[in-house]
């Protein structure tokens, strides 16, 4: 039997036991971390979704319930989406301002209930579009960022009336930022966040979403003309940068595990909350790991989510977020 080595420094040392290694954890995730993703129908009953194995669309009524099982677990906030009825799309996206609509609805009946737990609405209006776009469109199918940046923040206000703790605009407009805060401020809403999709990328990962919002086959080309180019980094700072300035109190990066380097140089660079969005795609291929028997869903989960807070997250909007919080609350 040999002597072994003679090493000052063991780096196994500190991991060769359960209780060392929790000591030495440089990031923990809890339940606080998390923001739970909600789609709402117009209808009456749950509708699951087929992309997204073990996520449905879910009536006013019971968004409602999930908001308080959301809070029951320590999840300090749910982000809304809502399944706009067909014949309620138009080219215009009227129905983004109708204080009746879905998104308003479900906002006013959860804060109502829960009034404890925070609620993200989305500002977008491919929800509410006949072309699937996320702003008013010309007759060549062009963006217009002028005129939607209007309509956003009629949008905003919409949904901070009705009670909105955070606006969360994903259109990725131009100057959006600083028209939705000044309007706010006008309108008596100094307290109402502003949480900016500020480097949000035309990514193949969002197909899943689209089918839960009622967007797939109506979208007309592609949302390349305003979503970032996956290929940049700097230009994402510069996104961020300009969002911050115009009155953002929050930054988000998405999707999530593909851009962990520009989380990680956005909060290294700005030292502001930055939160991920782990987009459908990425839940659908854990969804599809675990189905195919070749991945352990509750270590995939806890691991993805662990990486998003090693990489500067402030917090993660995730599907997984009442598996994983029933997860870390043992």
């Amino acid at each position: 039997m040999t002597a072994g080595l003679h090493l000052p420094t063991r780096m196994r040392r500190t991991r060769a036991t359960g209780w060392s290694r929790a000591l030495h954890g440089e990031t923990v995730l809890t339940p606080a971390d998390l923001i739970w993703p909600l789609f709402i129908t117009a209808g009456d009953v749950e509708e699951p979704i087929a992309t997204l194995p073990g996520v449905s669309r879910w009536p006013v009524k019971d968004i409602v319930k999930r908001a308080k099982e959301a809070r029951d677990l320590g999840i300090p906030c749910v982000a809304l989406f809502p399944n706009t009825p067909r014949e309620l799309r138009t080219d215009d996206g009227r129905e983004a301002l109708n204080p009746d609509n879905l998104m308003c609805r479900a906002t006013k009946a959860i804060k109502d209930a829960v009034p404890d737990i925070g609620v993200l609405t989305d500002v977008a209006l491919d929800p509410y579009t006949a072309h699937g776009h996320d702003g008013l469109i010309d007759t060549k199918g062009y963006v217009l960022n002028d005129a939607t940046v209007e309509v956003l923040v009629g949008q905003s206000l919409n949904q901070a009336h009705a009670g909105a703790d955070i606006i969360a605009p994903s259109d990725m407009m131009d100057g959006r930022i600083g028209a939705i805060r000044m309007a706010l401020e006008e309108a008596m809403l100094p307290n109402v966040q502003i949480m900016s999709y500020a480097a949000k990328y035309a990514s193949a990962f969002y197909g899943p979403f689209r089918d839960a919002v009622g967007a797939s086959g109506l979208l007309q080309g592609d949302k390349k003309t305003y979503q970032m180019d996956p290929a940049n980094a700097e230009e994402a700072l510069r996104e961020v940068a300009l969002d911050l300035e115009e009155g953002a109190d929050s930054v988000m990066v998405k999707p999530g595990l593909p851009y962990l380097d520009i989380i990680v140089r956005v909060k290294q660079t700005f030292e502001v909350p930055v939160f991920a969005y782990q987009v459908s795609g990425e839940y659908a291929m854990i969804e599809a790991a675990v189905a195919a028997g070749v991945g352990d869903r509750d270590k995939l989960v806890l691991e993805t989510l662990l990486a998003f807070k090693r990489a500067g997250c402030s917090g993660v909007l995730t599907y997984h977020a009442r598996h994983a919080a029933k997860l870390l609350n043992g």
